[in-house]
């Protein structure tokens, strides 16, 4: 793509076709959306996740170069998630470190430390995990790029959902570090903070707050809306969309960046 000149609408997206991705809980929710998009861009997509049925489920509906049984949080599944896709792929030219969990709610005496633990060793050191596998392959393609989900409670402390706040904000300081770790060897890293997104995830939050507080769902669910300038909810499909665009050429200088996909999310 030119420098010199703007692109026409035809060429904004370009340089997604052949891609080798890979997307971790890619079966459901936010991933099942990103691998869809990107297939349907003419990406080659891989796929892991936890769910024996989503996993099956899933090629029934896209073209999927891989489909791996993996828990990110295990350093085994990691290891042989990424021999897997060496040997469907041929290599890797991209990572969306997707997986992630909702973690506990409650006051921070509440919390019991194996929750606190797990909720970080998926939503966080799952993505290192990842990384480090990744990034070899990523470099040996020449470069590429990392897209890891953060939050916005990766922006906003989180009360009663410390756990998940807390690796959040470690995505985004995760993020900012390999960016300028990585950036010589041509690998744009980004994150992207979701909001309210659609979904079975955010339903079960709500429901869990809204108890804590003696309130209704349909309540719990207006609170929070409020919080959100555009007061609406977030569809896995404008998060997928965000990472359309910085795979492609048109996001080739775009890294180190936290970028909020949210409806702007003023509080939390």
């Amino acid at each position: 793509m030119s420098s010199s000149s703007p692109a026409s609408a035809d060429e904004f997206l370009t340089g997604l076709k052949g891609q080798r991705v890979l997307v971790t809980a890619g079966a459901g929710g936010i991933g099942f959306a990103i691998a869809e998009t990107l297939s349907r861009l003419g990406a080659r997509v891989a796929i892991c996740d936890i769910s024996d049925e989503a996993l099956a489920a899933a090629p029934e509906r896209i073209t999927l170069a891989a489909v791996v049984k993996a828990d990110v949080s295990r350093d085994g599944d990691v290891d042989r998630l990424f021999e897997i896709v060496k040997e469907k792929l041929g290599g890797l030219d991209a990572l969306i470190n997707n997986a992630g969990i909702a973690g506990p709610t409650g006051g921070v005496d509440e919390i019991d430390p194996a929750d606190w633990r797990r909720c970080i060793d998926i939503c966080l050191t799952g993505q290192f995990l990842c990384a480090r596998r990744a990034v070899p392959l990523i470099k040996a393609a020449g470069g590429g790029s990392i897209v890891s989900m953060s939050s916005a409670a990766g922006r906003h402390g989180y009360a009663f959902r410390t756990p998940y706040s807390a690796a959040k904000f470690g995505v985004v300081g995760l993020t900012q570090s390999l960016a300028k770790e990585l950036g010589p060897h041509g690998i744009r890293v980004n994150a992207i903070l979701p909001g309210i997104i659609e979904g079975p995830r955010i339903d079960k939050v709500i429901a869990d707050r809204a108890k804590q507080l003696g309130v209704s769902n349909e309540e719990m669910t207006q609170r929070y809306l409020q919080n959100i300038s555009l007061r609406r909810m977030t569809s896995p499909y404008d998060v997928a969309a965000m990472v359309a665009f910085l795979l492609s050429d048109a996001g080739v200088n775009i890294s180190g960046q936290s970028l909020g996909v949210d409806g702007n999310v003023e509080t939390l």
